[in-house]
């Protein structure tokens, strides 16, 4: 047995496990103890979504609030002041969100070339879910987010999140409504690295400008803390 067959045949005897086709074996997934913490502290929906608006200005993104009926006039307003001419839009989209903008809208397209991305000023998506103690942005492809790439080209994304149902605490919450076989793309901020000097450069790997729009209701509401427990 070589060094290919024997790593094939342990991936198999752990697929295998998981669907409870075999013996247990001691790295299985299901022997892991899970007793960590779920969540730092109790939060309400209101101390929850301020959390994330603050871990997300950290990150340098632009965080910006709005009620349900106002959202169409401030993402008029965010397109406008970028500059927008063309914004890119996935198929299911709200179409009154982009109801008060003067810009072109363009449609995700499986045939589009990175190029042609790159030419779209702005791209416009909803999102899974956000997690506050991470400030983190999680997209899977959902109706309103389109394919992964069409949030990594573009130079502006602006990302709408309904809160407080689409605010968790922590990364176990998060994974727990998370489908594990969706496309994920998980964002804390604007695209960013650093070289050995620790020189900052944006907009390397996905967009150098995130605006985020906070859009809902985050009244006092259900604490956070203990969801479901230790998992």
């Amino acid at each position: 047995m070589n060094s290919r067959e024997r790593v094939l045949g342990r991936v198999r005897r752990a697929l295998a496990d998981d669907r409870g086709e075999g013996p247990a074996a001691p790295t299985s997934a299901s022997r892991l103890p899970r007793d960590y913490l779920r969540t730092h502290g109790e939060r309400s929906e209101r101390e929850r979504t301020a959390l994330l608006a603050e871990h997300l200005t950290e990150y340098r993104a632009h965080v910006h609030r709005a009620d349900p009926d106002g959202l169409p006039e401030l993402i008029a307003r965010l397109l406008d002041a970028r500059g927008a001419r063309r914004v890119l839009v996935p198929a299911g989209l709200p179409p009154h969100w982009l109801s008060a903008a003067v810009q072109e809208p363009v449609p995700d397209r499986a045939e589009d070339t990175a190029a042609a991305l790159d030419r779209v000023d702005s791209v416009l998506t909803g999102c899974a879910l956000a997690i506050a103690e991470t400030g983190t942005l999680v997209l899977d492809g959902g109706p309103d987010q389109g394919r992964r790439r069409i949030t990594l080209v573009p130079d502006h994304h602006i990302c709408v999140v309904r809160v407080p149902d689409q605010v968790v605490c922590s990364v176990p919450q998060a994974v727990a409504r998370l489908d594990p076989t969706r496309p994920q793309t998980w964002i804390s901020g604007p695209s960013a690295t650093s070289d050995i000097e620790l020189d900052r450069v944006e907009g390397v790997h996905g967009p150098r400008t995130l605006d985020v729009v906070l859009v809902g209701s985050d009244g006092p509401g259900r604490a956070c803390a203990g969801d479901g427990g230790p998992g």
